[in-house]
């Protein structure tokens, strides 16, 4: 028999609750006995842990229950540090000396994980490190092609007249991702024109052709600036209420409740709200094409002194549906994966509040990300194609 060595405490707790230690062979044993309830002072795993260290390390860790009395989460508590002890020398546990109860429980919480802990990085190689951090980018990877499906199954759902959504909350989101963007798409176009004429007469002044300001501004943001200037408005607006919004939802368990009632959280929150941004970007877009081109107007009348009617005849000479029309795919395109991304990280926050603000976070910089890498494969198939 090997006596726990962790002082009083440790082998009998202030109602009787007892542990000893025995070796079996390879194996050690360790014996529960008396009341375990969590008001008392309870034995701890130090000598556990010691007897782990010693030589030669145990096969396996066995429990007996035999004398064990009444017993509440305590035991769970102590058993999770038992785990965790051995776990750290890969020694396997055996949970088949424990009351019926207590095995259930434990078996629940290896089941169900900790929601809102963040996996710490694992101590060791950098090998092993590499190995983990490749380990969580495929789950990652994995879990964002699901909730793809999941969204496609869905708009499949949505077009087929078959998704359970509210239309009062659709138009709430298609106005709040529209008419109450129209403020802020509007100053960041008007000055971007302006930008855009600025540094151009800068440089086509010195060759008396200030006159393709008008040209470099309408063509500048119908075929790409407008529509990219915009989701990156949308990105840090929309995106992040979506993810904020939807993490809520989580920490309140709204989105628990929707499930235990037989609605699909992915028709009911991310359908409308996907819908309500693919429809309204290509309006924005287009509201921001003539904003910049005002925008630039104002700097060739008012500092190039070009008329009014030589700017709008330059304009429409260099403006057409080429570049019109793939300018408001782009921004259809943009909207869409600014809203997957904000509702993606939304769905797949944490339980906590701070975990919304991090979602929050997260939404914008993968919304910015995907944007960027959709207009650079938009540049490259426009030059592939000669569009």
């Amino acid at each position: 028999m090997i006596e726990p060595s962790d002082g009083p405490s440790a082998a009998h707790g202030a109602d009787g609750a007892r542990v000893s230690l025995e070796r079996a062979g390879d194996d050690l044993v360790i014996g529960l006995g008396g009341t375990w309830q969590i008001r008392a002072h309870l034995p701890g795993t130090t000598a556990v842990e010691a007897a782990l260290e010693s030589t030669p390390a145990p096969r396996e860790v066995r429990f007996d229950s035999a004398d064990l009395g009444g017993w509440d989460s305590s035991v769970l508590a102590f058993l999770q540090g038992v785990e965790d002890a051995a776990g750290a020398r890969a020694i396997p546990v055996s949970l088949d000396g424990l009351p019926t109860g207590v095995r259930r429980l434990a078996e629940l919480a290896r089941t169900v994980p900790e929601r809102g802990v963040r996996p710490e990085v694992p101590r060791g190689s950098p090998v092993r490190r590499l190995g983990w951090l490749g380990l969580r980018i495929y789950e990652g990877a994995l879990e964002d092609i699901g909730f793809l499906g999941e969204a496609a199954l869905a708009f499949g759902r949505f077009l087929r007249g078959r998704a359970s959504y509210r239309r009062s909350d659709l138009r709430l989101l298609i106005q709040q991702a529209g008419a109450d963007a129209l403020g802020i798409v509007s100053l960041v176009s008007f000055l971007f024109g302006l930008i855009l004429a600025f540094v151009g007469a800068v440089q086509l002044e010195q060759f008396g052709a200030s006159i393709y300001v008008a040209d470099l501004v309408g063509v500048g943001m119908v075929r790409d600036m407008a529509a990219f200037m915009t989701a990156i408005i949308v990105a840090g607006r929309s995106g992040a209420a979506y993810a904020a919004q939807l993490g809520t939802m989580k920490v309140t368990e709204e989105i628990d409740a929707l499930r235990a009632t037989g609605i699909s959280p992915m028709e009911f929150l991310v359908v409308p709200r996907v819908v309500a941004l693919v429809v309204m970007m290509p309006l924005l877009t287009v509201y921001a094409d003539l904003m910049g081109i005002l925008g630039g107007y104002v700097v060739g009348a008012g500092l190039l002194h070009i008329t009014s009617a030589a700017y709008v005849q330059q304009t429409t000479a260099a403006v057409n549906m080429t570049q019109f029309v793939p300018g408001v795919i782009k921004g259809t395109v943009y909207g869409l994966l600014v809203a997957l991304a904000g509702c993606n990280q939304g769905m797949k926050a944490g339980s906590s509040a701070s975990a919304v603000g991090d979602a929050a976070t997260r939404a914008v910089v993968s919304g910015v990300v995907a944007i960027i890498v959709a207009c650079g494969v938009a540049q490259v198939i426009s030059w592939v194609f000669g569009i």
